[in-house]
């Protein structure tokens, strides 16, 4: 089975959320600045998801790159991610009217762990299906490492954020300096 058509659905589905976290945002009532000034949490927390799934996006659309056909395994694994990821504009609003309490950022952080173990996942299940490509299985090798890696950092958060949730917020922005710049070892064994 091509992976034609699970790019296509991700793509989609990914679209569809980043849109319903746009159509949260509130118009203000006036075109005081005031009004808009309310508007910051919101932003910051929309700013916040956007980045967070279009950092997804990007590495999965290279991770993709890495596989000619897909599995049953990648596509269940596949749709675990999305599953996960499908929430995050639940957290991301509630974020913003609870003004960034500590259940809700704890809940923020328990989901983005959920994303992270689902990619985790999806990285497993191309391994197990590119066996026999060496240079690939050394790509997902490093990208495992980095998303373990990642999960520590959100399963910090996850305990952070019951004493300072601004903190956790912080851990957050530092896995995503992590992987805003996706391997460019995907690119060069994908050229050849």
């Amino acid at each position: 089975m091509t992976k034609t058509r699970l790019e296509a659905f991700s793509d989609g589905v990914i679209a569809i959320i980043i849109t319903i976290m746009v159509l949260e945002f509130k118009v203000p009532t006036s075109s005081a600045w005031a009004d808009v000034k309310e508007l910051f949490p919101a932003l910051f927390g929309y700013l916040l998801s956007f980045v967070f799934i279009a950092i997804y996006w990007v590495n999965h659309h290279h991770l993709m790159h890495t596989i000619k056909n897909v599995s049953s395994g990648i596509l269940w694994s596949n749709m675990h991610l999305l599953f996960w990821l499908s929430l995050i504009p639940f957290a991301t609003s509630w974020m913003d009217k609870a003004h960034f309490d500590k259940n809700s950022v704890i809940v923020y952080a328990v989901l983005a762990s959920c994303c992270g173990f689902a990619y985790y996942i999806l990285l497993k299940a191309i391994s197990k299906k590119e066996k026999g490509n060496s240079k690939v299985q050394k790509i997902l090798e490093r990208q495992s490492k980095k998303g373990l890696l990642s999960n520590i950092f959100y399963l910090a958060a996850i305990i952070v954020a019951f004493i300072q949730p601004k903190i956790a917020l912080a851990l957050f922005a530092v896995v995503s300096l992590m992987w805003i710049i996706p391997d460019k070892q995907i690119e060069k064994v994908t050229e050849l």
